[in-house]
Formats: C-alpha cells, structure tokens, sequence
C-alpha cells in the first residue's frame, strides 16, 4: 500500500507560521494549541502533518541547516574586508530569521537530542568557515596574522556569531528581538565580528571596514 504523502502546502504554511510564531515568543511558550488556533486549524489536523513539537523543531532546523551550508560554502570567496562584510551580514540575516533557535538555545539542546549533535556539527563547519575567511583575507593581502593567533581568532568569531543575539537581548530584553530592530542589530553583530580583525588589518582595509560601519549606521 503506497502512503500519501501530506500536501505541500499546508505542511510549509505550517512551518511558516510555526517560525513566525517561535520568533515572537520563544520555542518553550508557543504550545501546538496556539499553533495550530493561529492557522485556524484543527490540533489534529497540525497531528497529521507533524505529530509532535519536536518534529517542527527539527523541519526548522533542518532548513537552517540547508540554507547556513549554501551560505558558508561563500566563505572560501572571501577576499578583502567589503566581502567579509557582506558575508556576515549575511550570516546575521539567516540567524535573525531562524532566531528562535539561538533565543533560547540552551534550552533546546537540553529537550532535543537530534539538535545538541546537530549544532556540534554547525559549530565545526561555522569554524572552518572562519579559519577560510582569515586564511582569504591573508591572500587578498589585507590581513596579517600569525599562524598561532588564526584558531582562537576563529573560535572567538564563532562564539560572537552564536551570542550576539543573546548579548542584544540581555541589553534590551523588550525590544530587541521585534523586527523593527534588525537592522541595528545585524549591523553590530557584523561590525562586532570583524572588529576582532582590527590589530590584523592594513591601514586602508581598517579604515574601509570603519567607513562600511558608519555608512550602515548612517542609514
């Protein structure tokens, strides 16, 4: 007997509400009930698609997932301080749209075991990406750093990628997760990454990235 597949769509408009709503008010107080009463549908019918909390927890993750491994394949192209900027802009703009997850990380790891191996594992490909952005930064001729200082610079610039959001937060817990900030909010944690390169840059490139930061806080 060939098992039907569930529609696409009401799966994806599941999902999409279930990230909005997770974003909003954090994974541990958004129950099924509420979700399934924002969708205007039955619990048993959000049961059919995703018979437990979990199983959403992990649809989202799985599409962070996907789309942070496209994003830190570009790490590798990283050339001068503009390109580095750009990329972690990027990276900010995909975990502020999967925020949930870094809001309340600690948590989530201690529920969900598939997401404590699963982040070990984004940790480490976070941490290559790191160690080719100082290494093609080094070739483009505007970093220069020591081979001993490349891993704790990786590593420090991994633990700001994964915090940032939680330093924000502890800063101004009622408005710093809303949507209207995001733009300061992926300003700072780009500049804050990169400003870990500063005693590394040439002269120019140092200049540039503090033209870059002004420019976007400008706007």
């Amino acid at each position: 007997m060939v098992t039907k597949k569930p529609p696409r769509r009401t799966a994806e408009r599941i999902l999409e509400v279930t990230l909005d709503l997770f974003n909003r008010f954090g994974e541990p107080n958004v129950s099924t009930t509420l979700i399934s009463a924002e969708l205007n549908i039955s619990p048993g019918n959000l049961y059919y698609h995703y018979p437990a909390k979990d199983e959403l927890i992990n649809a989202l993750f799985n599409r962070y997932e996907q789309e942070l491994g496209v994003l830190l394949a570009a790490a590798d192209g990283v050339r001068h301080v503009e390109d580095a900027w750009l990329f972690f802009h990027m990276l900010y703009e995909l975990t502020w749209k999967y925020r949930f997850l870094y809001r309340d990380l600690n948590d989530l790891l201690s529920k969900n075991r598939r997401l404590e191996t699963h982040f070990q594992t984004v940790l480490a490909q976070k941490s290559q990406a790191m160690r080719q952005v100082l290494a093609g930064l080094q070739h483009g001729g505007v970093l220069t750093m020591d081979a001993r200082e490349q891993e704790p610079t990786a590593s420090a610039m991994v633990v700001l990628l994964s915090y940032w959001l939680s330093f924000e937060y502890v800063k101004d817990p009622r408005n710093a997760l809303e949507p209207a900030q995001a733009g300061a909010a992926l300003m700072r944690g780009a500049f804050h990454v990169l400003s870990l390169l500063l005693p590394y840059l040439e002269p120019a490139s140092k200049d540039h990235l503090f033209a870059l930061a002004n420019q976007y806080q400008q706007s």
